[in-house]
């Protein structure tokens, strides 16, 4: 464990537009961790007393289904505030594992939500990741409605192309490991059901994979197809 200093915060979309003063608080009640890909930062149920934030890397949340299906319901990356649910004292309502090497910040509940009520920029702050994450989720509850697999596939892949795209030979990379296996996660299908759709979007020349990396070729493209254009 690791001192949190004020480079590691400053930078992050969220905090960086908080008063030096309050960041500087943040970091003296802070610690930071490496963590590999893999590891299990919480379970569903647990009672969790600390709030992670995501410094480096990606975790992904996900929930487990009576039938033992695992079905992934974010993948968060840098600056993203990973269970600041939790503050109301309930126990955690997901699973969090850590997606790619990553570095975590870790805060008290307790020290944070003092910190809270001192400064209303940074309870700004919270509230506006939550609210971020419920919209996300009204998405995914729209996007449930009977659609073909493979433009759902479609859809999520112009989203991660939009929120960890970099520019590639072909087109926008989408920059992280994705196996077959992680994207029937996060769709709660079979890795058949995925190869499937994957194959489909593939023949339509909507993406590439090369080295378990997707490349989205032409995002209006593939905008066009799942908007049924």
């Amino acid at each position: 464990m690791d001192k949190v200093i004020l480079k590691d915060i400053e930078i992050l979309e969220n905090f960086g537009r908080l008063d030096k003063d309050i960041l500087i608080e943040i970091c003296d009640k802070s610690y930071k961790t490496n963590f590999h890909r893999g590891h299990q930062l919480f379970m569903e149920r647990d009672v969790v007393n600390n709030i992670y934030i995501v410094l480096s890397g990606k975790v992904s949340l996900y929930k487990i289904s009576e039938e033992g299906q695992k079905r992934v319901i974010f993948i968060l990356g840098e600056g993203s505030i990973i269970n600041d649910v939790i503050i109301d004292n309930g126990s955690s309502s997901v699973n969090c594992e850590i997606f790619e090497d990553s570095v975590i910040m870790i805060i008290n509940k307790d020290e944070l939500l003092k910190l809270m009520e001192k400064y209303f920029s940074l309870t700004k702050v919270i509230i506006e990741s939550m609210t971020k994450k419920i919209r996300r989720t009204y998405r995914q509850l729209k996007n449930t409605v009977p659609l073909k697999i493979e433009k759902k596939l479609a859809a999520k892949l112009w989203k991660l192309s939009k929120d960890y795209g970099i520019d590639g030979e072909k087109g926008t990379v989408i920059d992280m490991t994705m196996t077959v296996t992680y994207l029937a996660n996060m769709f709660g299908c079979s890795r058949e059901t995925m190869s499937r759709a994957i194959k489909v979007l593939e023949d339509k020349n909507l993406i590439a994979i090369k080295n378990k990396k997707i490349t989205v070729i032409n995002r209006e493209n593939l905008a066009k197809y799942f908007k049924g254009m």
